[in-house]
């Protein structure tokens, strides 16, 4: 069976362990294209399964989270985050180096 993008998608956000982030551009370049990062936001926007696909996880290249945050907003997104032990700077960005996840 072959998977599609979001399949791909879906499957790489979900090995993001708890703690840890990973950018779009990760989840796109580990599906095998750096260029679809705007395609692995638009995947988790839809996210099928939300309980299940931590699209929480997924932060901007910058270590922000999403101001479109599909499942309540970006202060839902970050509480999530900070449920399992992620911190923010000042900024309100996270510190790829500390938690940045590159599979």
């Amino acid at each position: 069976m072959t998977m599609n993008t979001f399949d791909m998608i879906y499957e790489k956000v979900m090995q993001i362990p708890r703690g840890r982030v990973a950018t779009y551009g990760t989840i796109a370049r580990l599906c095998g294209n750096p260029k679809l990062s705007r395609v692995v936001g638009y995947a988790l926007h839809v996210n099928p399964r939300p309980g299940e696909i931590p699209c929480h996880r997924v932060v901007n290249r910058f270590g922000r989270v999403s101001s479109g945050f599909a499942f309540g907003g970006e202060g839902v997104q970050r509480s999530l985050l900070e449920n399992e032990g992620v911190v923010f700077g000042e900024d309100g960005a996270v510190d790829l180096k500390k938690y940045g996840w590159y599979g």
